[in-house]
């Protein structure tokens, strides 16, 4: 069954935000520029969002879908500790790497000067993945029986920083620092570094 125009030009009009975000860094998008990208007048753009905020939300929306469901399938699929909180942490670092302009989004850099209400979804999330990095965190204790020294919520929250950092500086480098680049090198220091604690 094909899609209604409706929902295409929804996602057409998600797509074009994405694309601008990531070609034009540190610039603010405005609903005449979009509208000018998508090929549609202002007016037009409202009929599918009734507000910037709400094309955003859409692309926060894809956000959230797109960690969540796969953050589920390696707490589902994985039970190695350092497995998990490496798949989790590469999951972050690849999704930022190939979706450049939402990592403006997931850094903040693009809703500067947005609603609030848009950095508190962002929080949301990165609130919601560093829970998950507790819980993984936390389960060796239970499955092993022995836990780490440091709390592993301060361990969680150390973990997010580092995928944080490396997504800040993706964003900040105009996208060429890679978040994925030497990855592998650091999560095996990090790794020696957690099973020392």
């Amino acid at each position: 069954m094909a899609a209604s125009p409706k929902f295409n030009r929804r996602e057409h009009i998600l797509q074009c935000l994405a694309t601008m975000l990531e070609t034009n860094p540190g610039q603010r998008i405005t609903t005449a520029k979009l509208a000018a990208e998508v090929g549609v007048s202002e007016a037009a753009l409202y009929r599918h969002f009734p507000s910037k905020a709400r094309m955003f939300e859409g692309l926060i929306d894809f956000i959230e879908e797109s960690l969540l469901s796969r953050i589920n399938l390696i707490m589902d699929e994985e039970k190695d500790t350092m497995k998990r909180c490496q798949q989790l942490l590469q999951l972050l670092l690849i999704f930022s790497e190939r979706n450049p302009g939402i990592s403006r989004i997931l850094s903040g850099d693009a809703l500067l000067g947005e609603n609030e209400r848009l950095r508190s979804r962002v929080n949301q999330i990165f609130s919601k993945i560093e829970t998950h990095l507790k819980q993984i965190l936390r389960e060796k204790t239970l499955r092993e029986g022995k836990g780490f020294n440091l709390d592993e919520a301060i361990l969680a929250n150390l973990l997010l920083a580092i995928a944080e950092g490396r997504i800040a500086q993706f964003v900040r480098s105009e996208f060429k620092q890679k978040p994925t680049q030497h990855f592998e090198q650091q999560w095996i220091f990090i790794q020696q570094q957690l099973l020392q604690s």
